[in-house]
């Protein structure tokens, strides 16, 4: 029986100022799937991962998300904000530069999207904060403001809103690049702990030895296309293609 598909991309493209910068890109994850997508900076891993959340929206191809299509094929599409609602309520995004909103408390961070964008009840919404809180180890901090939070407690409350939308995908966005190298393993912790639990993850990252044993497929990208594909020990261990293999030759130190 073949696995269901999550996540669906076929002849996606986008270029910005007559500059192409994903190249006719497709790719499947099933769901429960963890997907690693590595490359040098300037390869196009971040604008797939934002036309994935329709940040970015595509110039052609097409995006399959659970029961959501969008179809890019008649070139640039004129997108009702109620269709970009829905389709990015199915789709967490967690950035590297955490995005918290400063004035509310940690706890409000988590229920803003439920309750203003879901229509939950604010009981309701807060039961289930309280329970993501607990989830990314934050209870203690409920009632915090950003500022008086590590870079790492940041970037788990970002993990925890994100959540609190009930996605069926989750999208990070280099989520450890902007912390202290000693608060990367608690954010790493908590994804793991999501792919344990088979939430479909897409992570852009460049941690190599975290990608090689969470992720199931890593995908290596330069100049705007799709290189390698394969699964995570082989591509990473052993890639076939030279581009990877120049590209991981940096890291070999950091993948015992």
């Amino acid at each position: 029986m073949q696995p269901e598909m999550m996540i669906e991309v076929t002849g996606l493209k986008k270029s910005f100022g007559g500059i192409e910068v994903l190249k006719d890109i497709s790719l499947s994850v099933p769901r429960g799937g963890v997907v690693a997508l590595i490359g040098p900076s300037g390869s196009g891993k971040s604008t797939l991962l934002r036309s994935l959340n329709l940040l970015t929206i595509p110039d052609a191809g097409h995006i399959s998300i659970g029961a959501h299509r969008m179809d890019f094929s008649s070139g640039r599409v004129k997108m009702r904000d109620r269709d970009l609602a829905a389709f990015r309520a199915n789709t967490g995004m967690v950035f590297q530069n955490f995005n918290l909103f400063p004035h509310m408390s940690v706890i409000q961070n988590v229920m803003v999207g439920p309750v203003t964008v879901l229509g939950r009840p604010k009981a309701e919404a807060r039961a289930e904060a309280d329970a993501l809180l607990a989830t990314v180890g934050l209870s203690d901090k409920a009632d915090a403001r950003p500022d008086d939070l590590s870079g790492g407690q940041k970037q788990r409350v970002g993990i925890a809103r994100a959540l609190a939308m009930k996605p069926e995908v989750m999208l990070f966005d280099e989520a450890t690049s902007a912390l202290d190298p000693a608060l990367v393993g608690e954010v790493l912790t908590v994804i793991r702990q999501l792919a344990d639990q088979g939430m479909t993850m897409i992570l852009v990252t460049h941690e190599m030895a975290f990608a090689r044993d969470v992720a199931d497929t890593v995908i290596f990208m330069e100049g705007g296309y799709v290189i390698e594909e394969g699964d995570a020990r082989q591509v990473i261990n052993e890639p076939r293609q030279p581009a990877t293999r120049r590209f991981l030759s940096h890291f070999h130190g950091g993948l015992q």
